[in-house]
């Protein structure tokens, strides 16, 4: 992925315009406290962006969260949105592929990132990546355009995957818990139809 072009996706774009904006993102928070986790589980957020979701997450009390983003840009946004609560945060200017947590993190989440690896080998690294970075036991949330979904987003190719292909892709060292197919609204008015999937570390 180019960190030129989202820098200056960030850049140009308000935030309450680009495709993936959620106000609310509730189907990620209400996954995250489904998972019954303690106030100091380790939760990545990869292509968090300026996403809310860190502002929920801290509303909620957790307290060792990481947002990783691979536009500067981006997680500027966010830090002046959050202000004082900024400090709270750990936020890594990185592209995944390349990326190791310093330990391994209790949930994975992304909804952002993974469907724009399109070449073997940038999904080859992002699975090694997932794979060392979640500890056994942990948890991998993951959103993707599904297989009726974009074929593009932010004017670049983007990977389309259903519930069986998604947990295909994951299967060498997850445990599939649950998956669906749900809309997104974009502020625009398009509906992009995403699969949603849950997996457990082995």
């Amino acid at each position: 992925m180019s960190q030129q072009h989202w820098n200056t996706v960030y850049q140009t774009k308000p935030t309450n315009t680009v495709s993936w904006y959620e106000a609310y993102p509730k189907r990620s928070v209400d996954t995250i406290r489904a998972f019954s986790l303690p106030a100091d589980a380790h939760i990545l957020d990869v292509g968090g962006g300026d996403s809310r979701l860190v502002d929920a997450l801290l509303e909620l009390g957790f307290t060792n969260l990481t947002v990783l983003d691979i536009s500067a840009n981006a997680l500027e946004r966010a830090k002046i949105r959050l202000g004082d609560r900024a400090g709270q945060v750990r936020w890594v200017v990185a592209d995944i592929t390349d990326y190791q947590p310093a330990q391994p993190v209790d949930v994975w989440h992304d909804r952002a990132a993974f469907h724009f690896l399109i070449t073997a080998g940038a999904v080859a690294r992002y699975l090694e990546a997932a794979e060392s970075g979640i500890r056994p036991g942990g948890y991998l949330t993951l959103g993707t355009f599904a297989a009726n979904g974009p074929t593009h987003c932010s004017g670049l190719l983007v990977r389309q995957y259903s519930p069986t292909d998604l947990t295909r892709q994951f299967s060498r060292r997850f445990v599939k818990l649950y998956c669906e197919e749900a809309d997104h609204h974009t502020p625009s008015g398009a509906v992009q139809t995403f699969t949603f999937c849950q997996f457990e570390r082995r």
